[in-house]
């Protein structure tokens, strides 16, 4: 296991900037199987998750050129279907949740997909049928080898039809369209996901000659074509990793400039930090948070009830970012309930946060309450290790803000998410050092 070694206590200042968003470019880049045109794609962050889809792809028979750092062409002319009943793709994909994406376009453009149970975080269930059973709507047989935990769908022809998903799930979301784009007839999805990294693939997929509407909300009326051509694509920064930044700052009462942030796509990200006293400025599409030198308070709800944040699909508040929201709140001053309706493991990184003196109450695994220090105490520096992508970098937080040195393992964790994090922090004046 990789380890950080972080010395924390330390000013921070200077400038960020964002990496290209993981969770776009996971959808992104199955997309390229939609077409034997090449694709290029800019502000790919070179990180272990997407580093090994694109490996994956290379292995379907994608040719996969780097034109430069963040840039990649792709051109799926020649895509080896035989590689998906290899006891390589069997393992290769089990490695990776976002591999489940690569079987909409594949049963589009073949007919055919294929992928073993995907991998992943292990922060609680997170089940295919939405995807699946949106296969299945379009007119696929689906069937699954419980020995080896593999999935498939198949049909010689995709109908477009009405549907109303179960859950507003992003991956099942993007996964019926890039199904459907290439779908006889007229597909409608009811209950859409509609994130701006969605968004991003539909927009993305409608200058390839998809023919979407609706895009932005939760009902999408997707028009099949006979076939897509190329084009050049450009992702979103990383709201999730803009999300740390924010709270990194407060924590470590650091001036901090976070660069071109793309505002509009942020949603109710800088409102739930401001909710808890940290003050955001917009300068042009950059983020400025200034020295937190007094700290920062906790608002109540205005009957004077203690606030409760929780995610919700979007428009509401990522799921991804109420680990950072909670390890903010422990040097705030007030109280606060953190609600993660989602994952049924997320929070169990809290034991950590207690270790290193936060006043945190574990109501139950979707639930915590968090009495904010005011930073009349500081954490105190421990030994940790990371459980998953979002709670490693929150304790990484966490680390940074103690008295004294922290070590944090299995760093891989944070590597699947972030890139090259330890040279970053280091760029702005943290004290980290990889092992």
């Amino acid at each position: 296991m990789g380890t950080f070694k972080i010395e924390g206590g330390h000013r921070l200042s200077g400038e960020i900037t964002p990496q290209g968003a993981k969770n776009e470019a996971l959808q992104i880049l199955c997309a390229v199987l939609l077409t034997p045109e090449k694709v290029t794609i800019h502000n790919i962050p070179d990180i272990v998750d997407v580093n090994k889809l694109i490996a994956l792809l290379r292995d379907l028979g994608v040719k996969v050129q780097k034109e430069k750092k963040g840039s990649y062409s792709f051109q799926a002319d020649e895509i080896d279907l035989d590689y998906l009943q290899s006891a390589k793709f069997k393992e290769d994909g089990r490695g990776l949740r976002g591999s489940i994406m690569l079987v909409g376009p594949l049963l589009a453009r073949f007919g055919k997909g294929y992928i073993p149970k995907p991998g992943g975080d292990k922060i609680g269930r997170r089940r295919l049928d939405t995807h699946f059973e949106g296969f299945i709507n379009l007119g696929a047989k689906f069937r699954y080898n419980r020995e080896e935990h593999f999935y498939g769908v198949e049909a010689e022809e995709l109908k477009g039809t009405y549907m109303l998903l179960d859950e507003a799930s992003v991956t099942g979301t993007a996964n019926i369209v890039m199904a459907a784009v290439l779908a006889t007839g007229k597909t409608t999805i009811y209950n859409a996901a509609c994130e701006p990294y969605l968004q991003q693939l539909c927009k993305m997929l409608n200058r390839m000659g998809a023919k979407i509407s609706g895009v932005g909300s939760n009902l999408l009326e997707i028009e099949g074509v006979k076939q897509l051509g190329g084009t050049v694509h450009t992702m979103l920064p990383d709201m999730i990793e803009i999300g740390s930044w924010i709270g990194l700052a407060a924590m470590t009462k650091s001036e901090l400039t976070i660069k071109n942030v793309s505002w509009d796509d942020l949603g109710q990200i800088p409102t739930i930090f401001r909710k808890l006293g940290i003050t955001i400025e917009r300068k042009g599409d950059d983020i400025f948070i200034p020295e937190h030198v007094d700290g920062y308070i906790i608002q109540n709800f205005i009957d004077g009830s203690i606030l409760t944040i929780a995610d919700a699909p979007w428009p509401g508040l990522t799921p991804d970012l109420l680990s950072i929201i909670l390890v903010v709140a422990t040097q705030a001053k007030g109280e606060v309930l953190i609600h993660q309706k989602m994952f049924e493991s997320r929070l169990f990184f809290v034991d950590k946060l207690l270790d290193m003196g936060a006043k945190v109450i574990l109501c139950d695994p979707h639930r915590a309450t968090v009495i904010g220090h005011d930073f009349k105490s500081t954490l105190k520096a421990t030994t940790m290790t990371s459980p998953d992508i979002r709670a490693g970098v929150s304790l990484l937080i966490a680390a940074l803000s103690a008295k004294g040195t922290s070590v944090i393992h299995n760093i891989e964790q944070i590597d699947r998410g972030y890139e090259d994090i330890d040279t970053r922090l280091r760029a702005i004046g943290a004290k980290i050092e990889r092992l």
